[in-house]
């Protein structure tokens, strides 16, 4: 008997229809980058609001988190990197971003092996010829042009190799590399045998942002806009807690070293160069209201000119959706 008919029959028959079993919500993050949204799923908070099983996909980059969604095996990344969004988007694939995941200049960097005692001061003519492991497409990509730009280095002069960030970083620890652009964990264990060329602060100055959003595929968005709400409001309420500090923020990190297979001593240290804005500082011109769309696609206009994507689109306001965001959280 198929679904649909015995469904039917029940109802003529005038028997209550056995409630069907709810689809998953299927999610994107990253090991090694702890969030406050790791207590959260730790606590089984989406769940509780959603109503419906979470399932949970880690991934090693942002280039995959769009392919799992364009695919359909993943609806929601919480995460992703700025340029694999703008590589993505500008190659049509329906996604928007719902918000500002989280902020960290200091947490995405390129590490030279300190032994080759290359410096700000002499990377110019120290860096072409060496070996840097770094995902193309990726944040650490887009960190990677934009610090050889300021160097005055052509990327062309270096040998890239595309590494996802945990094998970047075991090459670089081991020899192999001569540089290294990643994030969380890894870049922490390059630090441990190589030295960065500019601090987050000095990429800062130079308009180097280094931030991550939460994305899905437009019609997902569309199609479920409970779901996402819900997601949303959950994940904001455990950034609002982490914020505000103290004991509750404390005793959010033992979960969120569990989830993010870390120890706790890694997660404060990671943690503590991340900032989650609140949803009114998104909702913001500085964020939500402009500048990221204009971030966008000054990071396609990088990506173009390095041959990385054939073109940009005329405008990314459209790939940029606050609507969840102000529905989830009343503003």
């Amino acid at each position: 008997m198929t679904k649909l008919l015995g469904a039917a029959l029940l109802a003529a028959l005038g028997l209550p229809a056995v409630a069907q079993e709810a689809e998953p919500l299927t999610v994107g993050y990253f090991l090694e980058w702890p969030m406050p949204f790791q207590w959260a799923k730790a606590q089984g908070l989406y769940e509780e609001r959603l109503g419906v099983p979470v399932e949970w996909v880690s991934f090693d980059g942002g280039t995959a988190m769009s392919a799992a969604m364009a695919s359909g095996d993943v609806d929601i990344s919480i995460s992703q990197g700025v340029p694999p969004f703008v590589v993505a988007t500008s190659a049509g694939q329906d996604l928007v971003a719902l918000d500002v995941a989280v902020s960290y200049a200091d947490n995405d960097n390129c590490v030279v092996q300190s032994s080759l005692e290359i410096t700000a001061d002499n990377a110019a003519a120290e860096l072409p010829g060496k070996r840097v492991a770094v995902p193309l497409g990726t944040a650490p990509y887009y960190g990677f042009l934009r610090q050889m730009e300021h160097f005055g280095v052509d990327p062309a002069s270096m040998e890239v190799v595309d590494m996802a960030v945990p094998d970047g970083s075991a090459a670089f620890s081991q020899g192999s590399v001569d540089m290294f652009c990643g994030w969380g964990g890894p870049l922490r264990r390059a630090l441990e045998s190589g030295n960065v060329l500019l601090t987050g602060a000095e990429k800062e100055a130079l308009g180097i942002l280094v931030f991550d959003v939460t994305s899905s595929p437009g019609s997902f968005v569309q199609a479920n806009p409970d779901l996402v709400e819900g997601f949303l409001a959950v994940t904001h309420e455990a950034n609002a807690r982490w914020n505000a500090g103290g004991a509750d923020a404390e005793a959010m990190i033992p979960a969120i070293a569990q989830d993010s297979g870390m120890d706790e001593e890694a997660v404060r240290e990671t943690i503590a160069t991340f900032v989650f804005p609140s949803v009114e500082e998104q909702l913001s011109e500085r964020w939500l209201g402009g500048a990221v769309q204009d971030y966008m696609g000054g990071v396609a206009g990088v990506f173009v000119e390095a041959g990385a994507i054939p073109a940009a689109l005329d405008s990314y306001q459209g790939v940029v959706d606050t609507g969840p965001l102000r529905a989830a959280t009343g503003q």
